[in-house]
């Protein structure tokens, strides 16, 4: 490896390091009951965001200038158990200097956004502190050079984004709506745990160039057979589909919205969402040896297209409307990588994601803008776009309107089928656990706290009212 190679490896590898070095500092002085300054808490973030930045126009420009495609970075071993060793290793190629680019330059965007926005805020610190955290994985999901380390950045994501939802945490409907949201990306972050020991299984190792081939991005097919590849590719669709809000996982995503703005603008309209998006760009090789996942691509990124498109024209809110916007497009990124147009589909979100984070920081003032437009066109309608709602017979556009004032029902189908059985669980294994714990330490509970215990379940397992103000 030649010098130059060398210096921008390193420069490559401290570009997730500054925001992880921030949470660390804050969380440290934190901990000890020194709430710093807003000054103090803004100052450290956006520095290290700007360092992250710096360091990955850097990268992007080495790239550049020296026409290389792939660079390998091997940091050294994390920990080693039997015969398995987790190597720290960064995959810098033209995928993931886009998306490094881009992570950084809309995570500082957005942190210099919340500094006025959150002005004297209860919660300014944590907030801050969770971007920094969110930076983090982010970037290490994007620049992971292995499946294994890639995991480690999907789960900070879905943690940070869980607890953001949750941010204004005195009112029940934001709690249970980031509730739900960690409860889906349990279950299909199922898919990417199956697919790290598979492809350990299927290829020995877990780099990402040893299993695909050390190609310039987009690859050719994997060297593997097709139901290997075929088995890996779906578990990969599902983590996607969970992260990503597709059909029948996309109940979660208008309920996000429960957040700050800045927090929605920058996980549900910038870079969250599109992870799973990422994780398919990231192993298209197996894609292009598994032709039914690709169909499987197809049919749920179009699926889930036409059902957002239906649904957000009769939201009442801004943010829910431009959740559905999301999902929209999402949808049609999915049918583009199962179709095989890879570079489409990165250039497709690159330019959505910077769009969607303008609109959704611009939408606390959005009814005002749309009744200056309705002064200045003096009431005149706009020509119609919608072909379909003009071609379709009565009934089944009445038909349609209806399913999509109820958002197809799937907010009932994830309460049911999801979050009350898991919660139901958890209390049952809580119960569980505290009796076992007095029989092994001499003591039986008592009638009132067995009663208290039980309140405790029926609390946690009851329905909830299912409504959502979308606030923003």
């Amino acid at each position: 490896m030649q010098l130059s190679d060398v210096v921008v490896g390193g420069i490559a590898t401290t570009v997730p390091f500054w925001p992880l070095l921030a949470f660390v500092g804050l969380g440290l002085v934190t901990l000890a009951h020194r709430t710093p300054s807003e000054r103090t808490v803004a100052g450290c973030v956006l520095w290290s965001l700007s360092l992250s930045l710096i360091g990955s126009l850097a990268t992007a420009a080495f790239m550049l200038s020296h026409h290389q495609d792939v660079l390998m970075v091997d940091v050294g071993p994390w920990f080693s158990t039997g015969t398995y060793t987790f190597e720290l290793s960064f995959l810098v190629d033209r995928l993931s200097v886009t998306m490094m680019v881009l992570a950084s330059a809309i995570s500082l965007l957005i942190g210099r956004f919340s500094v006025n926005y959150l002005h004297r805020e209860p919660g300014f610190t944590r907030f801050f502190l969770l971007l920094a955290l969110f930076a983090t994985g982010m970037l290490l999901l994007v620049e992971a050079g292995s499946i294994d380390l890639l995991f480690v950045g999907w789960e900070l994501v879905g943690l940070t984004s869980a607890l953001l939802i949750g941010f204004f945490h005195e009112r029940t409907t934001p709690v249970r709506a980031g509730l739900k949201a960690f409860t889906i990306y349990r279950l299909c972050d199922i898919g990417l745990l199956l697919a790290v020991v598979l492809l350990h299984h299927y290829a020995g190792s877990a780099e990402w160039v040893e299993a695909l081939g050390e190609w310039a991005w987009p690859g050719p097919a994997v060297v593997m057979g097709v139901g290997p590849a075929t088995v890996l590719a779906l578990c990969l669709v599902l983590a996607a589909m969970g992260k990503s809000a597709q059909l029948p996982f996309s109940s979660w995503l208008p309920r996000a919205m429960e957040g700050p703005t800045p927090s929605s603008a920058l996980f549900y309209g910038a870079l969250s969402v599109h992870a799973g998006l990422y994780l398919l760009l990231r192993a298209e090789p197996l894609l292009q040896r598994a032709p039914l996942a690709s169909a499987v691509l197809v049919g749920v990124g179009l699926l889930t297209a036409l059902h957002a498109t239906l649904v957000w024209r009769v939201q009442t809110d801004v943010k829910s409307a431009l959740a559905y916007a999301v999902l929209t497009q999402v949808g049609l990124m999915f049918a583009e990588v199962g179709m095989g147009w890879y570079r489409l589909a990165l250039v497709h979100l690159v330019a959505h994601a910077c769009l969607r984070c303008l609109q959704l920081l611009r939408a606390p003032s959005a009814l005002r803008e749309v009744q200056m437009r309705h002064a200045a066109t003096q009431g005149v309608k706009p020509p119609p776009v919608a072909v379909g709602h003009h071609v379709m017979p009565e009934g089944l556009r009445q038909r349609f309107y209806r399913l999509a004032l109820e958002r197809f029902a799937l907010d009932v189908l994830h309460e049911q089928w999801a979050l009350r059985p898991l919660l139901w669980l958890g209390a049952w294994v809580d119960k569980a656990e505290r009796v076992w714990v007095g029989v092994v330490s001499g003591w039986i509970p008592r009638a009132a706290e067995t009663r208290r215990l039980e309140s405790e379940h029926r609390a946690a397992t009851e329905p909830s009212d299912g409504k959502s103000t979308g606030a923003v």
